[in-house]
């Protein structure tokens, strides 16, 4: 069957016959190729295409597809039994691994999905602080609880409030929302709202309304101003954790927040989430504390066994060779956009990257909803008929992952020629 032909029968059964909004290609039009299997860095659909991939399940899979460490691994560990329910030792030896990395993770407790880290984060800060309100920024999307779904980026780029239906208002009340890198907003926030204040909310490096780095004293000034105020300071590294550096975010801006939620990486695939944080904070999760917390599929040994695979994998070297090859295709990029006289730019931090199109620089989400999404959608397809899938939105990041070698990025920037031709020669 063709990839219209499992599209069409998906849409009988599946909403948008889809598990998740942003692979329907709403974002750039046209129907999504429906995929058979993945190897390495390239994706093959059910027609026996093949493709590079830049989507990697959206940053989980930084040694590419089907990496043989991390295989192995699942299916020793599916020999022992998929789920057991009960304590385990590689729950263990995964969190020991996280906290090797991250220092600041002190304890970590084990979910199945970026939304459930973020969620509970939230509940513990709350807890903490005997505060309510929660500040998190424009653009930036931290799962689809319904607080966290105000001015969201990614699949819920829109800037209603909130932001979809089934979320009342009474839900949002105590988010409150900043743009940004505006370090004069976040002042006014918190002399507006420093006595019901609870936690700021954020993606050190944000991902969701594509790769916006964090300005210079961006981060050190929401430090400053959490740790003045009795405030806790949360970071979304979902999607930066064990990305951007061996540390992620927090080694690689030097910024050490109150909790940090994880997921993608350190489940090497499967569905594993983190959230994790000071003793004393976390050391109020039930049950050693009041705040109840609880999953039937929590420390699954499948997922454990994916992310001790992936993460015994990922030392100083990979990290170098990532960066090396990051760098390639952003500087290919950016030539590209400077050869065919197109107004737009490459932002990347460490293996993740956007190009956005008719602006020199994205600060914020206001900028990023302001570039040309027409135009990235032309470009989107003129990569995929020759043989390359992004993102299928201008609001997302690209992943490179070890698997992405000179060969398949110089392979990359070959179609970037012609790809960039074809979008120039759209209106807009």
């Amino acid at each position: 069957m063709t990839s219209k032909g499992w599209f069409t029968r998906a849409c009988s059964i599946l909403p948008g016959g889809v598990s998740s909004p942003v692979r329907a290609f709403k974002g750039v039009g046209g129907e999504p190729r429906i995929i058979a299997r993945a190897e390495g860095a390239m994706l093959f659909d059910v027609e026996g295409r093949a493709y590079i991939d830049y989507v990697g399940s959206w940053g989980a899979m930084i040694l590419g597809h089907a990496h043989p460490a991390v295989t192995e691994a699942i299916a020793r560990a599916a020999g022992e039994g998929t789920s057991i329910g009960l304590c385990s030792p590689r729950e263990v030896e995964l969190a020991e691994e996280i906290r090797a990395r991250v220092p600041a993770a002190q304890r970590v407790r084990f979910v199945n999905s970026g939304t459930e880290a973020v969620m509970s984060a939230i509940r513990l800060a709350r807890a903490a602080t005997g505060r309510a309100a929660i500040l998190k920024f424009s653009g930036g999307y931290h799962g689809h609880a319904d607080a966290m779904l105000v001015r969201a980026g990614s699949g819920a780029a829109t800037l209603g409030l909130p932001d979809s239906p089934g979320v009342t208002p009474g839900s949002v009340r105590d988010t409150l929302t900043a743009a940004y890198n505006d370090e004069g907003a976040i002042a006014d926030v918190f002399k507006s709202h420093d006595d019901r204040l609870a936690a700021v909310m954020v993606e050190p490096v944000a991902g969701n309304m594509g790769v916006v780095p964090p300005q210079p004293e961006f981060l050190t000034t929401l430090r400053r101003l959490c740790s003045a105020h009795g405030v806790l300071l949360i970071f979304d590294e979902v999607m930066t954790g064990f990305r951007v550096a061996q540390g992620g975010a927090t080694a690689r801006y030097g910024v050490e927040p109150d909790l940090i939620t994880f997921g993608k990486i350190i489940g090497g695939g499967l569905p594993v989430a983190a959230y994790a944080g000071r003793a004393e904070l976390m050391n109020l999760v039930a049950p050693g504390g009041p705040v109840y917390q609880a999953g039937t599929l929590s420390g699954n040994p499948l997922g454990m066994a994916a992310g001790l695979a992936t993460l015994r994998e990922l030392k100083t070297g990979k990290y170098e060779e990532l960066e090396a090859a990051s760098s390639r295709l952003a500087d290919g990029l950016q030539q590209a956009l400077a050869r065919f006289r197109v107004r737009g730019c490459v932002q990347r931090v460490g293996s993740m990257l956007t190009v956005f199109f008719g602006l020199e620089r994205v600060r914020n989400f206001t900028e990023a909803a302001a570039t040309d999404h027409a135009r990235f959608a032309r470009f989107f397809h003129a990569m995929l008929d020759r043989g390359v899938h992004l993102p299928p939105s201008g609001y997302e990041a690209w992943f490179v992952s070890t698997a992405h070698d000179r060969a398949v990025i110089d392979r990359t920037l070959a179609a970037v020629d012609d790809a960039m031709a074809e979008a120039v020669r759209g209106t807009g």
